[in-house]
């Protein structure tokens, strides 16, 4: 049985497929495991003294912190962070991608002015944090877990969402903390998984509906309600108004069929979160086989969490499809070091806790696992938080690692089905777009498979391919955007994860 595995011919450490004890022999390796090292966690395969660079993947993961003898556990006891220069080579590696004939289709919901569903809910929304409780009331009035008979006549809805949020006022009226929420706003409202919406406020909000609604060129309409628990008449009389415009709208949202589509229409936000030493051995790469299929098919694929890909951002600027592509990223990256600077914060504090005890190390160490995700197709764009993803293929969405927040602006931006990695188990979903789960290790699979909806532990048993399970997961995203539910949407996920990024000051 193979004990580790090397992944490129220059790395000084193997990872490890199961519990090593001292004394274990790594034949492929001429090595003596000296102490304990747990499963997806780092060998080394020759001495490395204090302060040289150690690497994994053939790129730099940090720098040791005291010398390091063959055999031994290389963890955050002795392998630390530190500055080098990264060659980014704007658009060397850049290569066409050939379409893929004919197209993969799947079915979709074509909605009247041409935008393609995945799935079909009426959402609420909200201006401001004052305004949750009664948007949760209405959507709780439709669930059918509690009241099966609200929605029983119309099973083309899949459900009625409530996204709340804790802020919208106590913000600067002119910052860019206001906007950001807004465009978040936005991009939802005119997300096409939405069939209609309400919109509700308290009143005196510093984020004015009429206002979000001029910004973001949205105007009132039989699919589109917006108004306030001051300007209704109360807190009982707005959830009375919210459920009997809801039910007005039911008959209509469930006049829908869904219809054979090409793939061009799915936007995939790509995602990881709980990451283990396994995840960029066997599910991003996963993942990223079957975003360059995605992309042969004419979609789209978001990568986000730029604090995940700081320290790896120079494999992406050398895909770039033009050097302005390539500086976009970069110019992100140093809005993230100041960002940080100013609030006494560094760009290190990742891996967390249970990153660390799945074996990851420092930030490079994850960011290079985490970019396995985008596959290998050209960086077509880069965009801002919630901004409207225009550009088919690879694109990147300046957003923070933090799982809910780095995809609640992908789904802002258009993503129509979220695709999560995780190795330690993350629990996640995301309304109204669909979130598929792969998990990185057997192990994990079969504590956690209620929560999960593909092994890909195979690519470390080796009884799977990446690109063989990329192929399979590739269809498997055809079938979920065609109404397939993913396990996260059978639990219910998806309401409590709406986090926009709040980047203003709170007063």
């Amino acid at each position: 049985m193979t004990l580790v595995i090397r992944l490129h011919p220059q790395d000084d450490v193997v990872i490890s497929l199961g519990q090593l004890v001292s004394g274990t022999v790594l034949e492929t390796e001429e090595v003596t495991v000296a102490g304990l090292v747990p499963p997806g966690h780092k060998v080394a395969t020759r001495a490395i003294a204090a302060g040289e660079a150690v690497r994994r993947y053939g790129q730099i993961i940090g720098f040791a912190s005291q010398p390091i003898r063959p055999g031994q556990h290389v963890h955050v006891h002795n392998l630390a962070m530190g500055d080098f220069a990264r060659d980014y080579a704007y658009g060397q590696d850049a290569r066409p991608t050939p379409l893929a004939q004919p197209p993969a289709t799947f079915q979709g919901i074509v909605r009247a002015d041409g935008r393609v569903a995945t799935r079909n809910y009426i959402g609420i929304l909200t201006s401001v944090n004052c305004s949750a409780t009664v948007a949760r009331a209405i959507a709780d009035h439709f669930r059918r877990d509690i009241h099966p008979e609200a929605l029983a006549d119309y099973p083309n809805v899949d459900g009625v969402v409530a996204l709340t949020h804790g802020t919208g006022c106590a913000m600067d009226s002119q910052g860019e903390g206001l906007a950001v929420l807004q465009r978040t706003l936005g991009g939802y409202a005119c997300h096409p998984n939405f069939a209609s919406l309400l919109v509700i406020g308290l009143g005196c909000e510093t984020n004015q509906i009429s206002r979000l609604l001029e910004t973001q060129g949205l105007q009132s309409s039989d699919h589109l309600h917006a108004f306030t628990i001051q300007d209704t008449g109360g807190t009982t009389k707005t959830i009375a108004h919210g459920i009997e415009l809801i039910r007005q709208m039911l008959p209509a949202a469930n006049a829908v069929r869904r219809q054979t589509v090409p793939a061009s229409h799915i936007t995939v936000g790509l995602q990881c979160g709980g990451s283990d030493g396994y995840s960029g051995i066997s599910a991003n790469p996963v993942l990223g086989a079957a975003v360059d299929l995605l992309v042969q098919h004419g979609g789209t694929a978001i990568l986000s969490e730029t604090p995940e890909i700081y320290g790896a951002e120079h494999l992406l600027t050398r895909r770039a499809q033009t050097p302005e592509v390539g500086r976009k990223l970069i110019n992100r990256i140093r809005w993230w070091e100041d960002y940080c600077a100013r609030n006494s914060a560094s760009m290190d504090n990742n891996p967390s806790a249970g990153n660390k005890a799945g074996g990851l190390t420092t930030v490079l160490e994850k960011s290079l696992g985490g970019i396995a995700k985008a596959g290998s197709t050209n960086l077509m764009d880069v965009y801002e938080y919630a901004q409207p993803v225009r550009a088919k293929g690879l694109v990147f969405m300046d957003t923070p690692g933090y799982d809910p927040i780095s995809a609640t602006g992908q789904v802002a931006g258009g993503a129509n089905l979220i695709c999560f990695t995780t190795g330690r188990g993350s629990a996640y979903g995301c309304a109204p777009a669909p979130s598929y789960k792969l998990a990185t290790n057997t192990a994990l699979w079969e504590r956690q498979s209620d929560d999960m909806d593909l092994n890909c532990g195979h690519i470390l048993e080796g009884t799977h391919g990446i690109q063989e399970l990329g192929a399979i997961l590739f269809q498997n995203l055809l079938a979920t955007a065609s109404g397939q539910r993913s396990r996260s949407e059978i639990h219910g996920y998806g309401q409590q994860e709406f986090v926009p990024w709040q980047l203003s000051v709170i007063t």
